[in-house]
């Protein structure tokens, strides 16, 4: 049975966002919380100032550093969350007044500017990222806030909680946020590869977490396939493609994939699942470490590991025990 553990560790420290990256994006979250704060007190010093809560990836220890575009730029992902805390539901305004206001705060923040999208104002940088600002609205003592979403006005949504639920989850699953990466990757890879749209990193977290088998051994590349597998049996069940949002508010994100998107996905976990199966089984490690990367990608490097059946090795080192011990 191949083992392509040292593989995967450097895959991880490949993908994984390094500690200067993570600071320069914290640094630059703390810029516009300073500017969004200034603004509204300049503006707006008689309503209700923002608060802030970084949610997504960076908040859930799980972002990575990006594929690079042709430009050599990566499009890190970033959600930092702006809310309005009142003491009635009378306090709110109109949805578009918050989005623009949030827009005008931070139009001028960098050369790229800023736009406004349907869940959020979004902010562009000259590296390739971008920090995505959703803005809510809750009335002080409610439980979950309102995202103000132009497509969905006023759905609830509590990013907050989902973090605090991650978190404990990683606490019961010592290997979570490592798996989260690879399937991250792996996601992103295809993305990058093909015609079509891999669920969000959200959704492969929920997946992961849920179908996270303890495996006493550690190794990342059995752990993989026993989640792969896991869930492709889950999910290609009649009536089995669902994926609960385990906290407020328990909605379905899977509700509206239509038909097409939900057979390619399927059909691309069921590729992934049958190789790590193929790889574990496999003998030599090098056409073991070729199975995973041709899910993964090229970061996903083989140059270390062995080519040579396992049974050859061992045979190898049989007969050096052997010969030694007649100069023993």
């Amino acid at each position: 049975m191949a083992n392509n553990q040292e593989q995967f560790n450097a895959f991880h420290d490949t993908i994984n966002a390094t500690k200067n990256r993570r600071t320069t994006l914290k640094k630059n979250r703390d810029a516009l919380r300073d500017r969004i704060r200034k603004y509204f007190k300049e503006n707006h010093s008689d309503y209700i100032q923002p608060n802030f809560h970084w949610q997504g990836s960076y908040a859930m220890h799980t972002i990575l550093a990006p594929i690079k575009d042709e430009e050599g730029l990566g499009a890190y992902d970033l959600d930092d969350g702006v809310y309005f805390v009142g003491e009635s539901q009378d306090e709110r305004k109109d949805l578009d007044w918050y989005h623009k206001e949030v827009l005008k705060a931070v139009e001028k923040h960098t050369t790229k500017g800023a736009e406004d999208n349907a869940p959020c104002v979004t902010v562009l940088y000259a590296d390739g990222h971008h920090i995505d600002l959703p803005i809510y609205f809750m009335v002080d003592g409610d439980d979950h806030p309102q995202l103000a979403h132009r497509k969905d006005p006023w759905m609830y949504s509590d990013p907050r909680e989902l973090i605090d639920w991650f978190s404990k989850e990683c606490g019961k699953k010592t290997m979570l946020r490592r798996l989260v990466r690879y399937f991250k990757a792996w996601c992103e890879n295809i993305n990058n590869e093909k015609d079509f749209k891999m669920p969000t990193g959200c959704i492969m977290t929920m997946l992961a977490a849920e179908y996270y088998k303890n495996n006493a051994d550690l190794r990342e590349d059995i752990a993989m396939r026993d989640i792969l597998t896991a869930m492709h049996n889950a999910l290609s069940k009649d009536d089995g493609f669902h994926c609960w949002r385990p906290t407020y508010p328990y909605e379905d994100l899977f509700e509206h994939y239509k038909k097409t998107r939900k057979e390619k996905f399927l059909a691309e976990l069921k590729s992934f699942k049958d190789d790590a199966t193929r790889a574990i089984e496999c003998k030599n490690p090098h056409d073991a470490c070729m199975k995973w990367q041709k899910h993964f990608g090229d970061r996903f490097s083989c140059s270390t590991a062995k080519d040579e059946d396992e049974d050859a090795q061992a045979k190898s080192f049989s007969g050096a025990l052997n010969t030694n011990s007649r100069f023993a």
